[in-house]
């Protein structure tokens, strides 16, 4: 066994579907040294705990076409993987955790250079490029969607699910002035919000109060037109940082198909219409959407197919059958794996301590 006590560096960047997962693991090993590996201006420099000291680097995504800046990436991508070698040495780490994105790229091929266990957690039903290139250079790959497994036929992975922040295990009231009695839908576009789905749910929404539902709309910070609907029955706001008690309150969340966002949805038995993101890379939105509709957690729309007449009607018809929205409560409760957190911790352990 390593010297006591471990220490561990976390590489986790950019969203909040990167760098929860990863607190709720650091969370779940408190007997560990963690410090933590991020990009400047970023927002991990935001909801990080002093506990973590934070260590950056400049590095970014091959996003773009192969071109004269394609130089510019590869130099700092090395220039990052020496700086993170040096890190590891001088910091006398014992592994290396990573939830993907850009930043795994150098955190993982410095721990390989420097010898270290090295865990990645995937979290979409498709894993991305990054797992997919360098998954080989890892000891396991923990996975959120078995089904991403078959992506990556030659590599040691382990299903533990996504882990959640400890507040999605906890039943809480909801801080905001809703009727107990009335039905609630939940608009919810991910961290950058969702104008096409915003204005969707604006059209829909006169029958909705009708039929006597409530709707909580968390438009995100890029819609212009997101107080332009007023209403007795409607609460509008960029975002609402109680998540954990609104979906539990909730009858009905209309959501994109983030990982993060399907993970909390499960925790809290929410039933959903999913309208997949349709620029996520590689489209993995939607293959993290048919799991929910595959097991009947979930109803599943093409942003592109969706009209308001047909969301409007859905959700008329969800709302008028409380027996369905049951069915699909418990579906989803079949899917939340809720020690997400403590399996994934235990897994780093294994690998860190031999």
């Amino acid at each position: 066994m390593s010297k006591s006590p471990i220490r561990l560096l976390i590489a986790a960047s950019g969203t909040g579907g990167h760098i929860f997962p990863a607190l709720a693991v650091a969370q779940h090993l408190p007997n560990y040294t963690i410090e933590w590996l991020g990009v400047p201006d970023r927002i991990e420099n935001e909801l990080l705990p002093p506990d973590y000291p934070l260590h950056t680097i400049a590095v970014e995504g091959f996003q773009q076409r192969f071109g004269l800046g394609t130089l510019s990436i590869v130099t700092r991508l090395v220039s990052s993987i020496w700086q993170v070698r040096q890190l590891l040495r001088e910091g006398k780490f014992d592994g290396v955790f990573t939830t993907g994105g850009y930043i795994a790229g150098p955190a993982i091929m410095a721990a390989r250079w420097q010898g270290l266990p090295t865990i990645i957690h995937e979290s979409n039903a498709i894993p991305g490029k990054v797992t997919r290139w360098l998954s080989p250079f890892c000891n396991t790959v923990a996975l959120g969607f078995e089904a991403a497994s078959k992506y990556l036929p030659r590599i040691k992975t382990v299903t533990v699910g996504t882990p959640v922040r400890d507040s999605f295990q906890l039943t809480q009231a909801l801080e905001l002035p809703i009727p107990p009695e009335v039905p609630l839908i939940v608009v919810v576009g991910g961290s950058q919000g969702a104008v096409a789905v915003n204005k969707l749910v604006r059209q829909c929404a006169p029958v909705w109060f009708e039929a006597g539902a409530w709707i909580v709309h968390l438009t995100g910070e890029k819609d212009p037109e997101a107080n332009t609907l007023s209403h007795p029955q409607y609460l509008s706001m960029p975002f609402y940082d109680q998540m954990a008690p609104l979906l539990q309150r909730a009858n009905l969340a209309i959501s994109r198909a983030g990982a993060g966002t399907l993970t909390e949805l499960a925790i809290t038995e929410t039933p959903a219409i999913l309208i997949p993101y349709p620029y996520a890379a590689e489209d993995h939105q939607a293959f993290n959407a048919a799991s929910f509709k595959d097991s009947g957690a979930a109803f599943v729309f093409r942003q592109d197919q969706l009209t308001h007449e047909t969301l409007e009607q859905e959700v008329l018809a969800l709302l008028k059958s409380p027996t369905r929205l049951e069915d699909m409560k418990q579906k989803a409760a079949s899917l939340a794996i809720r020690d997400s957190g403590k399996r994934l911790a235990s897994l780093v352990r294994e690998l860190v301590e031999q």
